[in-house]
Parts: structure tokens; sequence; C-alpha cells
């Protein structure tokens, strides 16, 4: 008999976990008839701004919207340039397209899959005005490093924080690392909303300003529209259930910790590239992510054995049709096209039982 098939991703068991706290907040706002720029999202605003360490927190309608708005925010238009990531889910781009910058790929550590510091100095231009690095699957980039540079060149830093909700980078909670910071409550992150939701959080009383006046249509007094901007604002049922959600996060995130703590143990010394933590990261595990020579027929093997997984990501913006006219040919990021060929998330997150996790090591180790 076939044990039971273990999906990559199940959201229902940390519904479950809030559930009464839930229904109640929906049924509040519903009940309230007031459903945007609300109380409810005015608290929700101020408790993730002081979770993170920061001063302040803008919701708005997703992560690439925070981004967006967040480069605006830094001043950044057509001509610029911004540095990303190589290797990086292509919304990290796309926000910078979207502002019309140019974004300027610097190579990951092999990792941990973060960008590298010591490469950033090197593709900063007269034009570069921010360095943008992502907090990749759930852990801390080097920030410390990336802010001196950027202080060095007098360039600000964005950093993409939408797989790292509650990650430590020295003891320091990510959100309160960079001069400004984007994040995404898609429904699968780490903190997710039950829809698409994001926020700016930051300590410039100035930026923050800024975001909310874009969020919404450039305006800070109805119908006087100061700049162009758009619609963008963080409905309050979503704000209601994501404040229910972050009380719930710190367990949450511990759960998480475990069960990466016995992947790791049950799958040393297998022919596939376990994820390292430095010893100043403390990961949230967004995504437990491996690296094999043979992924397709690891993956396939996996499936077999009812093992979901999921590659993030296959192909790297640069090599996407999107950035075709960037001109960039196979061999161009050798490091990003190495990862992008070769990593496979297996399942990870919370409620998966001591049995599910016992199942995924035994199917692995016998399938790697």
């Amino acid at each position: 008999m076939k044990p039971p098939m273990i999906p990559f991703l199940n959201l229902v068991p940390t519904y479950a976990a809030s559930k009464a706290g839930i229904d109640a907040a929906l049924l509040r706002v519903a009940a309230s008839g007031w459903y945007l720029l609300g109380d409810e999202l005015d608290q929700f605003e101020a408790d993730y701004a002081a979770y993170c360490g920061a001063a302040h927190c803008a919701g708005v309608a997703n992560g690439l919207d925070a981004l967006e708005l967040a480069l605006k925010a830094l001043g950044v238009g057509p001509g610029d340039e911004v540095i990303v990531p190589s290797h990086t889910y292509i919304a990290t781009w796309l926000a910078v397209s979207a502002c019309g910058a140019t974004p300027i790929p610097v190579e990951p550590i092999p990792a941990t899959y973060n960008i590298d510091a010591s490469r950033i100095e090197a593709a900063i231009t007269s034009r570069t005005r921010v360095v943008l690095p992502v907090h990749l699957y759930g852990q801390a980039a080097d920030m410390d490093a990336i802010n001196s540079v950027a202080a060095r060149r007098g360039l600000s830093v964005l950093d993409d924080c939408a797989q790292a909700h509650a990650a430590l980078y020295k003891g320091r909670k990510v959100g309160s690392l960079a001069r400004i910071s984007a994040w995404s409550f898609y429904p699968g992150k780490n903190l997710g909303a039950m829809g698409d939701a994001g926020a700016v959080v930051t300590c410039d009383a100035a930026l923050d300003a800024q975001v909310r006046m874009l969020r919404n249509y450039g305006s800070r007094l109805k119908y006087q529209n100061e700049v162009k901007g758009t619609n963008s604002r963080l409905d309050d049922i979503q704000a209601a259930v994501l404040a229910v959600k972050l009380k719930d996060l710190d367990r949450a995130t511990a759960e998480r910790r475990h069960i990466a703590a016995r992947l790791l143990d049950g799958l040393a010394g297998l022919p596939l590239t376990l994820p390292h933590v430095p010893e100043w990261a403390s990961p949230v595990w967004h995504l437990f992510v491996v690296r094999h020579a043979d992924r397709e027929g690891f993956q396939a093997r996996l499936a077999e054995r009812g093992i979901g997984t999921l590659i993030h990501y296959p192909v790297p913006p640069h090599r996407q049709p999107a950035y075709a006219e960037m001109g960039l040919m196979e061999g161009a990021f050798p490091i990003a096209e190495a990862l992008h060929r070769e990593v496979l998330s297996l399942p990870l997150w919370p409620g998966m039982t001591e049995a599910q996790i016992d199942q995924i090591i035994e199917a692995v180790r016998d399938c790697a």
C-alpha cells in the first residue's frame, strides 16, 4: 500500500491554527461597513512595523507593488539603474522595469543563493541609484557588507523581504536592516493573507509618507493629487487576517525551523547539496532548497514516491523572454544559470507531522 501523498504546500493547517481569530476578524470587518484604509489596516500597520523593529509600515496591494512603490519613493525613474540579484524571482526585476529603470544583475554566493556583496561595486555606474538584495528562500543576505558598499557609493538599499518574515541577521530582524523594505503577504508566504497583499516598512517618515501618497492615487487629501500615483491599497479584510496570523508567526517559524533541522540531519551525506546557513543567520525556511545534478530525474522519482516538489525557479530572469532586449545570452551569469538548472524545493510547512517528515527523508534518501 502506497503511503499518502505529501503535497509541496498545505495551507489548511495554518488556517486551522488561527481559525477562531481569523473567522472573528472576517465577520468583524464585514459587519463594520468599512473595507479600505480603515482601523483594521491602521492596527496591522502599527503591529507589523513594531514586529520588524521599524517605525512605519504602509500596506499595499501586493509584493510587486511594494517593491515598485518603494523604488519610486526613493526617486528611481527612467534612465536609472538598480542592482538586483541574477538569481531571484522575476518580480524583483519587474519592479525596477516598472519604474522605467534598468535592472543590473549581480551573481549570488553559490552556498547561500543570496547576492554576493563582493561583486556589487563592480556593477555600480554613474546611473546606479539603489541596491536591491533579496533574502531568498527565507535566509537573510549579508546586509552589513551590502550596506557598506552602498554607503561608500552614496546609494540607498531597498531589501526584498518577500520570503523572509521573522528572519534574523546577526540577531536583528529583517525589515530593520535597510533604508526601506518591501514585503509580500501572498497566501503561500510565511505570513500569508487570504489573497494578494503587501507592505513597505521603513524608519524614514518621509519615505513612508511618499509610499502612502503613491499607493492612493498620488493623494494625501481626497481629490487633491500631487503626483501620478496608483491604486495599491491593502484592504481591511486582509489586514485583519494578517493581524491575527502575525500573533502566530513566531510559533509557526519555530515549527519550520524544527522541520528544517530534521531534514538537514536526515539528509546528510547524500549526493545532493543541502542548504548552507552562515553562523550569523537565522533563516525562517520559507523554502527548503536542495541541489541535484539530475534535478528532473530526482523530481520524477520523488513524485513516484508521493512527494510533491517545486522548482524555484526554472529560468533565471535574464533568460526570460521578457528581458530578451537586454541581449544576455546563455553563459552571461553562469552561477545563476547553474542554480536554476539544479535547485529543487522539498515540502516544508507548519502542521507537517513527524510521520510526514520521516516519509520525506526516506523518499529522498532512496531517490537521491
